[in-house]
């Protein structure tokens, strides 16, 4: 045990005030001040939003929180007494636990390995497990937030919607007195969303603190009990649910007006640049019908698990199709994402670390990668001019990075998205197949997302759109299919859509 680390105790008294306290944080990272001077109090029994841009300073305090990461001055109070959480191993110790955005699973480990890693019930002698046991908990675990999955289903295999589900198990199975959650909602369906809200009402009547990180207006007056905001590594302030508007939240984290309704100049329509017919994919997807025109954003919408991703990654090449057929610029598309890449279609992918960046590499490879046999068709590379280009994407972008060779793992998520798109712009692509394309980005990235997606489309580009937030659909696309059971079951056009009809068709 860390000096200084006391053994917590399983009961606190919310009146007594905040169980666990972060006071006066600052933490530095070479050329950057990630926090200053912040104070943060978390009380048992209550939900503590905690807001901000990406980049604000939202997840290093919560890295100091869990003991990953070392304040570089300020103290932390546990029931009022100084404690020292100097490794993720403390933090455990006061039953803190963390669901970070980012997922922290074995791949290839099942779902009960994962949730039980390096804590496996002990077998009759050393070095063994008692398989018995171990499984008969995950599937209490899982039972407790309504995931019904068989918990020796490997990892690899779920999607992302489900390995968050098993993250949430891993923190429940801690038996946390303080839960961190962030953006646990980003890849759930509303259904799921429900379980995980009902889930948490009774962590809560039991006591439980619960710290919830969220780009959701929405969830933050229907969850929280009190608000904090964070800008620049700074607490701007802590408030009520109560003492605000969204307006007014949005004002305090980004420190200027932003238009959530993402307003778009819509146009006519030019000549067809997709037509998908009969499509059907090794992945379970059939029968899919539809077309992207030029100048127009088209959306692809239903439950999570409804095939969405699915129709994007045949259509690019990523999975084998086993019926119909793609045509792309009125050409047959051979199906495979170099072709696609040479056709002018690009997929900007769910996952932008896992799939859609080299994230080791620095910003100016990231942005070029993609546009290599274009940028040099004979096979020399010009360093000069590979240069240029990434600079000129810099530009147009407004990416904020401090150099061309900075590691792209560095940079904020709305940034890194920023980059995968960038990388598909030096490749000259006309067609974009946008997947989740703001999920967990802050209110003030997704609009200039939006922005971005709305000037592609005014010089011509089309663009496939799929997103789980029905606002954005609502409000950005042209029209828009609805899927449900991998099928197609309904187009939309611009005066059918809104939230009512797509719920209608996603839930018959």
């Amino acid at each position: 045990m860390s000096a200084g680390v006391i053994n917590p105790s399983p009961e606190m008294g919310a009146a007594a005030g905040p169980r666990l306290e972060l006071r006066g944080i600052t933490k530095s990272y070479p050329g950057v001040r990630a926090l200053s001077d912040v104070s943060f109090g978390i009380w048992s029994g209550e939900t503590h939003m905690l807001l901000g841009e990406n980049g604000a300073g939202k997840s290093t305090l919560m890295k100091v929180l869990c003991g990953a990461v070392r304040a570089d001055s300020g103290e932390i109070l546990y029931e009022n007494r100084n404690v020292t959480i100097a490794s993720p191993a403390d933090a455990r110790r006061f039953g803190i636990a963390v669901i970070f955005q980012e997922f922290s699973l074995v791949p290839h480990l099942d779902i009960a390995h994962n949730i039980f890693l390096g804590r496996a019930p002990r077998g009759p002698f050393p070095g063994a497990i008692n398989w018995k046991q171990l499984y008969a908990d995950a599937h209490r675990v899982l039972d407790l937030i309504g995931f019904d999955i068989d918990p020796r289903e490997s990892v690899h295999r779920l999607g992302v919607a489900q390995q968050q589900m098993v993250e949430i198990a891993k923190a429940l199975s801690q038996d946390a007195h303080i839960l961190v959650m962030d953006e646990p909602t980003a890849a759930l369906s509303d259904h799921e969303c429900e379980r995980l809200f009902a889930m948490m009402a009774r962590l809560k009547a039991d006591g439980v603190a619960i710290v919830y990180i969220s780009h959701r207006m929405a969830e933050v007056f229907a969850l929280g009990d009190r608000v904090t905001v964070l800008r620049d590594g700074k607490l701007v302030r802590s408030l009520l649910p109560d003492e605000a508007t969204p307006d007014e939240l949005v004002r305090l984290m980004v420190g200027r007006n932003v238009d959530m309704t993402y307003p778009r100049h819509f146009r006519q329509p030019g000549a067809t640049m997709l037509d998908v017919k009969g499509l059907a994919a090794e992945t379970g997807v059939a029968g899919i019908d539809l077309t992207v025109r030029e100048g127009e954003i088209v959306g692809l919408c239903g439950l999570v698990g409804s095939g969405r991703s699915e129709v994007a990654r045949a259509i690019f090449g990523a999975d084998r199709i086993t019926a119909g057929e793609v045509r792309v610029f009125g050409r047959i598309h051979p199906g495979s994402p170099t072709h696609s890449a040479k056709l002018g279609m690009a997929l900007i992918p769910e996952s932008r670390k896992a799939e859609g960046l080299a994230l080791i590499r620095t910003v100016s490879d990231n942005l070029l990668l993609a546009g290599l046999p274009s940028l040099y068709p004979s096979g020399l590379m010009r360093v000069s001019f590979g240069r240029a280009t990434a600079l000129d994407i810099v530009k147009q972008l407004g990416i904020v990075v401090a150099s061309l060779q900075q590691q792209v793992s560095t940079l904020s998520g709305g940034n890194q998205q920023k980059i995968v798109i960038g990388k598909w712009l030096a490749a000259k692509a006309r067609l974009f197949i946008f997947d989740e394309p703001t999920r967990g980005l802050d209110i003030g990235a997704k609009a200039q997302i939006f922005a971005l997606i709305d000037e592609l489309v005014a010089a011509g580009a089309g663009v496939l759109m799929i997103s789980s937030e029905q606002a954005e659909i609502v409000h950005v696309c042209d029209r828009a299919y609805v899927m449900r059971g991998k099928r197609i079951v309904g187009e939309l056009a611009r005066a059918e859509l809104n939230e009512e009809n797509i719920v209608r068709l996603g839930m018959h």
